[in-house]
């Protein structure tokens, strides 16, 4: 996707190795990833080859979206529905899913139970926070993004990547999903497919430590930060088994889990 040529490639396998080689045990799939995807950037010279499967997967979700926004809109539960709807957005992955029926995701996660479910933690804790620190994740699922941030009922400041790497959201893709218009869009000043809090900018950092809840999207996010002492809650699909062992649910799963952490 990037555009190298065989040598390039080459090149990058072997860079790759030497990534892996020099990384702690304890380094996190995103911190790895943070360097790999620098390293075929500065040798390929493409600064995002995702770039178009990003717009494709945004005007895909809008085109969907008067159907999704009725689906909230009629049912019984519309916090539940916008949630389920969310969690769908996240099968959105050209990184473990590069391949995915969109529309039977959403008829799946509005029936599928939740394996995790902390919802009504949720729904207790929106009640007494000011406002929500919304951690993106990919383009495309942004839309979806966009369903349960009309339902929540509070102030809320949605965060993306400081620049492209794989599939995740931008300030580009999230504008483009119309994020913007119902929510403070803001980046996190780290190019990374999470959010590591140590790469991030002193100002993210800062709203970070000072939200009321964060609600935190995707296998990424939940990698990087389900250690972190802070209020947040994992919305995700588990997408691969090592995820579902940490976690503690079978791959394919939906999850909504407060964090361990959580004080």
């Amino acid at each position: 996707m990037g555009g190298a040529s065989e040598a390039q490639q080459r090149d990058i396998v072997l860079s790759a190795m030497k990534i892996l080689n020099d990384m702690s045990p304890e380094a996190t799939p995103p911190e790895i990833s943070f360097k790999v995807h620098q390293m075929v950037r500065t040798l390929t010279g493409n600064n995002d080859p995702y770039q178009k499967v990003k717009q494709d997967a945004t005007q895909k979700a809008l085109a969907m979206l008067p159907r999704l926004r009725t689906l909230v809109e009629e049912s019984a539960d519309p916090l539940d529905a916008a949630l389920r709807l969310s969690i769908a957005g996240n099968i959105i992955d050209f990184g473990p899913n590069p391949s995915y029926d969109l529309w039977e995701e959403v008829e799946n996660s509005l029936s599928q139970d939740i394996a995790i479910d902390d919802t009504d933690l949720l729904r207790d804790r929106l009640a007494e926070a000011e406002d929500v620190l919304y951690l993106a994740d990919n383009a495309g699922e942004t839309v979806f993004d966009r369903l349960l941030i009309e339902v929540l009922g509070k102030p809320v400041t949605y965060a993306v990547r400081g620049g492209p790497v794989l599939n995740d959201a931008t300030l580009e893709d999230a504008i483009a999903a119309g994020i913007d218009t119902i929510a403070e869009v803001i980046d996190n000043g780290a190019r990374a497919a999470g959010t590591i809090l140590s790469q991030c900018s002193p100002a993210f950092v800062d709203r970070f430590m000072k939200a009321d809840l964060i609600l935190s999207k995707g296998m990424g996010n939940y990698e990087t930060l389900s250690g972190v002492v802070a209020p947040i809650f994992f919305l995700m699909k588990v997408k691969c088994p090592i995820i579902g062992q940490h976690v503690g649910a079978l791959q394919g799963s939906l999850i909504a889990k407060i964090a361990g952490s959580f004080p």
